[in-house]
């Protein structure tokens, strides 16, 4: 197998999801894994959601033609079909929560069966650190988490499709680079199946690729992950999967967190998510997805530079040129992170703000504040942090 297989392992999955999805469409309305329009949603019809089979199909067909036969593999394709299948089953029925995670489990542990497993990884500083009898566990949980993590990120035409597509792909050069060609091309196969798929689901999407799909790119980037970076000696290795799977990351640790400090359960959907907030500011489907897409790439770039970048020898020694390169890329990481809090959190005050500042005037039969006096209180509530709360 040769590091141009990748390529066209990325074309020929491209071009299956393309032609196929249109099908799974179909075969959703047929069957009724249609998802109707919900308080939390932002969409306002019903949608058929069985997209993932076509992913599931493109993964199939590309990793029969350009993948070794090994029994990691067989088992990380086994399990790849296997959570597509549960998936669909929950598309369909809306099985319950418990039911959900152990189909999961079940999933995630047929790769790991097959070795698909991480026993030690490397720290910076620290070196190896070995897992021993605790790593195939500690894989299983791993792989759910990532399953669920991209899961509760599918919430808007595109997100959940676009943020894999550029995690894929970025695993893809990676894997590439450090030998790792199997990897390499299953992230490209994974990259060209969501890319696919992704014609049809950015806004406004004709299909959600649901359950079937969240599920099964989960378990396939949790893979790559395992087999194409933490198996390697790499010293950043544990950093790479981090860095570039931040952006969902985040958002599930975000809504979960929340939900568990109010006393909800952190498998009820809420209205919580990045793209929620967005929405709430007034951004549209569109704007909100390429602010996220933004924010993934420059995190990307991040984990790209860490892995190109030759800024150190690995044994502590710093090469101060190439330091600066890498800090240049971190600052820009971080500026994309925090110009993306400052939105989510500063505009979003300025418009609970705004109307709470309308609502006192009414409430006081007072004259009708303009917007230039309403900027200008608002400008000054942000400068003083004097203000009254405007709820959460």
């Amino acid at each position: 197998m040769e590091p141009i297989d990748a390529l066209w392992a990325f074309l020929v999955a491209a071009a299956v999801a393309l032609v196929v999805t249109p099908l799974s469409a179909r075969l959703a309305y047929a069957v009724g894994a249609v998802d109707q329009p919900k308080e939390r949603g932002l969409h306002g019809r019903p949608m058929p959601r069985l997209g993932g089979l076509a992913i599931l199909l493109a993964v199939l067909v590309g990793g029969a033609l350009f993948l070794a036969q090994t029994d990691q593999t067989r088992g990380i394709l086994l399990g790849a079909a296997a959570i597509a299948v549960i998936g669909a089953i929950d598309d369909v029925f809306d099985l319950a929560a418990p039911i959900k995670l152990a189909g999961q489990c079940v999933a995630a542990l047929i790769p790991v069966l097959a070795d698909v497993r991480v026993e030690a990884f490397t720290l910076p500083f620290i070196g190896a650190v070995d897992l021993g009898d605790a790593g195939g566990a500690v894989t299983v949980l791993g792989i759910v988490a990532v399953m669920n993590v991209v899961n509760l990120t599918d919430g808007v035409d595109g997100l959940a499709a676009g943020v894999c597509t550029i995690a894929a792909a970025t695993f893809a050069v990676i894997a590439l680079s450090l030998d790792r060609v199997d990897a390499g091309v299953l992230a490209a196969l994974t990259a060209g199946a969501s890319v696919g798929f992704l014609k049809h689901n950015f806004h406004p999407a004709s299909v959600f690729m649901g359950d079937a799909g969240s599920n099964l790119l989960g378990l396939l980037l949790a893979c790559i992950a395992i087999q194409g970076v933490l198996k390697t000696a790499a010293v950043v290795a544990l950093f790479f999967p981090l860095v570039i799977l931040a952006v969902p990351i985040l958002d599930t640790g975000f809504v979960v967190a929340k939900r568990i400090k109010y006393r909800q359960p952190v498998y009820r959907g809420d209205r919580e998510h990045f793209h929620h907030r967005f929405d709430r500011i007034g951004f549209s489907q569109r704007r909100s997805v390429l602010y996220l897409y933004g924010w993934t790439l420059a995190l990307a770039a991040l984990g790209l530079a860490l892995r190109f970048v030759p800024y150190s020898d690995d044994r502590g020694n710093f090469h101060t040129g190439w330091t600066v390169v890498i800090v240049a890329f971190g600052v820009f990481a971080a500026t994309a992170s925090v110009y993306l809090v400052y939105v989510l959190e500063i505009l979003k005050f300025r418009r609970f703000r705004e109307i709470q500042l309308r609502r006192q005037a009414a409430k006081l039969d007072g004259p009708v504040p303009s917007d230039e006096e309403i900027r200008a209180e608002i400008v000054r509530d942000v400068e003083t942090g004097e203000f009254e709360a405007v709820g959460r």
